[in-house]
């Protein structure tokens, strides 16, 4: 095929294979979001999906100077690194951070990439510099108050091919980081090299990869949040049947590509916040649209019966300005925020607690005032 690349070809052909197997492509359902107040605060939201185990999720805290032990193939032979910067975040099964944010005001999150991330192959002679993919976001929010100083860091690293001892394999992630600013950035590997996207929409999902979900944006320019007007086709009058008729055409199914185009129109349209707490409520509203049942999340095309709640294990939303976390969870919809303002960076050892005290819906009893 004159003209088309190797890499363009794959991907056609993944693509098409992934119409095809819809279930399968359903399954990589996490979804990102960065909004910005109008008094310049920037929020960055995620969704976490997994259906395939409890990620034990934990809200924790890493102060400056901690001490981290990179992973290759051979073990904890790594790159060995200090915390520069203070950072909080959720910590998946005790040992990986999946989103997070550092006293900079430097947020991020990494997004699983089945079939396109690209790592380098292990060399035990610069072992020294290696990190594993799901070490990449902790080295970031560890070393870096901005996207020029990560860019420049992570091409001093190898990020190298290791298996996760809970995923039964080598994760293939890509990463969504926000600076202050409101700048963003995603962070692919391709052919064992870090590849940074702009990202001029805020946006992130899954596969393929970010510049194809750029470039599929084309196709929905026409969304709008008002009614289309009234025309005649020959003698009949065509009018909207209910309100959102401007929306007629958006992809409503939970595939990445369906979840990138419906994410950027819904943060496209969002209402205009203030900042603070008022753009987080509108980053849980966009995103509590795409929570998942388990049995529809990442992991869980694997035969086996899933006894969790839920697909979408918690929801998260960072206000890079104020430095607060905000999170719901899968238990318990309740709000709670975690402020990095009050937390104490200079104290040795990394802290945690269980993002639910209790795994319960935290249910306010009103009847009686009704009676």
């Amino acid at each position: 095929m004159p003209g088309i690349s190797l890499r363009n070809l794959t991907l056609m052909v993944v693509l098409a294979v992934s119409t095809v197997l819809l279930p399968s492509a359903a399954a990589e359902a996490c979804t990102g979001v960065r909004l910005v107040g109008e008094d310049g605060a920037v929020v960055f939201g995620r969704t976490q999906e997994w259906g395939k185990f409890d990620l034990k999720p934990r809200m924790a805290v890493v102060p400056r100077g901690t001490t981290f032990q990179g992973q290759t193939p051979d073990g904890s032979n790594g790159l060995s690194f200090e915390t520069k910067y203070g950072l909080a975040g959720v910590l998946l099964m005790q040992r990986v951070i999946g989103t997070g944010m550092n006293e900079k005001g430097l947020a991020g999150g990494q997004f699983y990439h089945e079939g396109f991330a690209e790592y380098a192959e292990y060399d035990p002679d610069k072992a020294g510099k290696s990190i594993a993919p799901t070490q990449v976001l902790r080295y970031i929010l560890a070393n870096f108050a901005s996207l020029e100083e990560a860019r420049e860091g992570l091409r001093e690293v190898r990020v190298v091919a290791t298996r996760d001892k809970d995923l039964g394999k080598v994760a293939p992630l890509h990463y969504m980081v926000v600076e202050l600013g409101g700048e963003s950035m995603v962070i692919e590997y391709m052919d064992g090299k870090p590849v940074f996207h702009h990202n001029p929409v805020g946006v992130i999902t899954n596969n393929p990869y970010f510049d194809w979900h750029l470039t599929n944006l084309r196709n929905y320019g026409s969304m709008s949040t008002k009614p289309f007007k009234a025309k005649k086709w020959g003698d009949l009058e065509i009018t909207p049947l209910a309100a959102g008729s401007g929306m007629l055409g958006l992809p409503g199914d939970f595939t990445s590509p369906s979840r990138f185009v419906r994410a950027t129109v819904f943060a496209q349209t969002a209402r205009q916040t203030s900042g603070g707490l008022d753009t987080a409520r509108e980053v849980f509203r966009i995103l509590d649209s795409f929570q998942l049942p388990a049995d529809m999340s990442e992991g869980s095309d694997t035969g086996k019966k899933v006894s969790l709640p839920s697909g979408t294990q918690y929801t998260i939303a960072n206000d890079t300005a104020n430095r607060v976390i905000y999170y719901h969870t899968m238990y318990n919809r309740r709000l709670r925020k975690l402020d990095l303002t009050e937390i104490d960076f200079g104290r040795d050892g990394t802290r945690a607690v269980p993002l639910d005290e209790q795994r319960a819906e935290d249910i306010k009893e009103v009847t009686g005032t009704l009676r």
